[in-house]
């Protein structure tokens, strides 16, 4: 499936000159992300990988090294392909990168004082540390911060809390060393993120039908809507903007799913006017709204929250309590109406006869003395029902931290399979947007299962590949299958088994590499033309995100069209003689990258991150302060230094923007 892997250059003795990048990783997001440094930015990297195999698949014959050198010789065979055609959509030649040398490789079991000396990190711009284990991201970052105060750090950390703490520490530290440094340089020193973080939305939102993206910037939220093919003489609403043209038609609603090696076949993004109108009868992504952001809303728990009745009772208990409440007010009824004594009076003797407390009513009316006798009798039957309400509750109370089973009459929902960090944070989008979600996963210690406990949803636990395991999860019944594990084979195959028992299953997969994915799809459309099939690359979503941090960027957020990714950015127009001096409508490059919005806000006053929401008193009023973004703008407004622009861009068209800026502003 890898093809020819052409041999890269060893240069263990070769020391790297100054200004270059380092990643220092163990899975496929280290070498994406130095693809994505070398091939679409331009940048001189070194990739430090742990020798041996990837332990993330071990079924995979090559090392780490071998696996890079793949990937590295795929993207290098498909940029020269790109060369010799026509070009960029920026209208620049195909590889941007003539010049810039071979990716440096480098093995070591950890990134010690002794390996990161050797990579130059004294000497690089920027590092990047995206090992899967937290703790060994933590101590490397303080060990590059402590040798190069004036490194760029980009850290890869799953724990949110701590990714914040550690960032104002380094941030911090940096400060100290170097006096007086810019505020925004400073800001952009230390960069946290979690690529669990970045790819969950996009991932969660190929469960759904006609799903929708959110982008915030400023405290407001943009909403990115995937717009289905229209039928004969539709007429769909356009939007605020057209962000791409998917590959599905009214005649091919499945569309190629295409992506970066797909050609012609693959998604054009940031389309002109001109393309957008003759491309009658296609999908697209439209920007539909612009909405007011409030605060996080928690993920809501299946079932509502606390412990109803009906969860504590069983319904046979609970009817029959219902039987025997009937049956007392029933005594009561005939007591008042044959003895004519008072309502009150009545329901206190019928009480004291339903619990045997009361004496035999010797001299009294023969009613009486039936009635006597039939509270007796029910007060018999009490006994036995307060004994099954006393064991059920506390069999409810025994079981209340246990996982929850998928109940009989669950439809509609969605399967997720795996409760690793991805699936986690997929779960929790789930249950953010009220969707019905049933669990499956192979470990009962995965880290996502104390959180499936307490948000009560329904769990399986088994190997997806296992016969009735998909059965357990209402396969049958359900509406989506996201099949998220690490490992590609497994995903594919729950997907083709749960595809045997429902045909019509939308499915969604978690698949690596771009070639494999493209023959999956083709080969599940051609069995299953009627049910859609998507495939996502967490790591392909994650590295943008994680480069433009390197650059001293932050993205707003990535939105997948289909296997492609678009990027929102905010950037100074300062330094970018592509905007600046440029009218809005000049300034806008197909392919590449328009202009959204503009940030009103004087430079003194503007936040430093756009994807913050500002803060506001949750006990007052619950409005936050308006948005210094201005989202309609007129084509002829003329761009000047001091403004900051919203801008939806290729991942070309970002890194073109950011690679002009270092050559006006060379970096210190």
């Amino acid at each position: 499936m890898l093809g020819f892997v052409p041999p890269l250059p060893q240069q263990p003795g070769r020391p790297p000159s100054a200004g270059h990048m380092i990643v220092c990783g163990d899975d496929a997001l280290a070498r994406r992300l130095a693809v994505e440094l070398r091939f679409v930015y331009g940048e001189r990297v070194t990739l430090l990988l742990p020798p041996g195999r990837d332990a993330n698949s071990p079924e995979t014959p090559l090392t780490q090294r071998g696996r890079a050198a793949a990937l590295f010789g795929r993207m290098s065979a498909a940029m020269n392909r790109a060369g010799n055609g026509n070009g960029t959509a920026g209208g620049g030649s195909g590889d941007t990168n003539a010049g810039v040398e071979a990716v440096r490789i480098m093995e070591a079991p950890e990134p010690s004082d002794d390996v990161l000396e050797e990579a130059g990190v004294d000497r690089a711009a920027a590092l990047a540390l995206v090992y899967d284990d937290d703790e060994r991201n933590i101590r490397a970052a303080l060990t590059a911060r402590r040798l190069n105060p004036r490194l760029r750090l980009v850290i890869r950390l799953y724990n949110r809390k701590l990714g914040q703490h550690l960032e104002e520490l380094l941030d911090q530290a940096a400060a100290v060393a170097m006096p007086g440094i810019d505020p925004a340089l400073l800001d952009a020193s230390t960069t946290v993120l979690s690529d669990a973080d970045t790819a969950a939305p996009a991932l969660a939102a190929t469960a759904l039908t006609g799903s929708s993206k959110i982008i915030q910037a400023e405290g407001l939220l943009l909403r990115a809507a995937e717009r289905p093919p229209p039928r004969p003489g539709e007429n769909l609403d356009p939007g605020l903007c057209t962000l791409a043209l998917l590959s599905s038609t009214t005649n091919d609603p499945a569309g190629s799913e295409g992506s970066d090696s797909s050609g012609d076949e693959a998604p054009q993004l940031l389309p002109d006017e001109q393309t957008v109108a003759a491309a009658e009868g296609r999908g697209t992504v439209v920007l539909e709204a612009i909405s007011q952001a409030g605060p996080d809303r928690p993920a809501t728990r299946m079932g509502g929250r606390g412990a109803p009745l009906a969860k504590v009772f069983s319904r046979r208990l609970r009817w029959s309590a219902l039987g025997f409440a009937l049956a007392a007010v029933a005594l009561v009824i005939v007591s008042v109406l044959t003895t004519e004594d008072s309502l009150p009076h009545s329901a206190y003797l019928i009480l004291l006869d339903l619990l045997s407390m009361n004496d035999p009513s010797e001299d009294g009316t023969t009613a009486r003395k039936i009635i006597q006798i039939f509270s007796g009798v029910a007060g018999i039957l009490l006994l036995p029902l307060l004994i099954a309400a006393v064991l059920e509750a506390f069999g409810t109370l025994r079981t209340a931290s246990s996982l929850r089973r998928p109940p009989r009459g669950l439809s509609g929902h969605v399967v997720l399979l795996g409760l690793g960090k991805i699936g986690t944070r997929v779960l929790v989008r789930l249950r953010e947007l009220d969707i019905p979600v049933v669990v499956v996963e192979e470990d009962p210690e995965a880290r996502g299962i104390p959180l499936a406990r307490s948000m009560h949803v329904p769990t399986v636990i088994g190997d997806v590949t296992q016969e009735g395991v998909l059965e357990a999860a209402k396969i049958h019944r359900a509406h989506a299958l996201l099949a998220l594990t690490s490992i590609d084979t497994t995903n594919l195959e729950a997907a083709l088994y749960a595809r045997s028992v429902k045909p019509d299953l939308r499915v969604a997969l978690r698949l690596y590499d771009d070639e494999f994915a493209t023959a999956v799809y083709r080969t599940l459309r051609t069995a299953h033309p009627g049910a859609l099939t998507r495939s996502r690359s967490v790591s392909h979503l994650a590295a943008p995100s994680f480069a433009v941090a390197m650059m001293g960027r932050q993205i707003l957020g990535a939105v997948p069209v289909e296997r492609k990714v678009m990027l929102f950015a905010a950037l100074e127009v300062a330094g970018h003689p592509q905007l600046e001096g440029h009218t809005v409508e000049q300034a806008f490059r197909a392919g590449a990258w328009p202009v959204l919005a503009i940030d009103a806000t004087p430079p003194a006053d503007r936040a430093p991150d756009l994807a913050a929401i500002p803060p506001y008193n949750p006990g007052g009023d619950a409005t936050p302060p308006p948005s210094g973004l201005v989202w309609d703008l007129h084509p002829g407004y003329v761009l000047r230094a001091t403004d900051r622009v919203v801008i939806a861009a290729t991942r070309r068209g970002l890194a073109e923007l950011l690679r002009r800026q270092r050559s006006v502003a060379p970096r210190q």
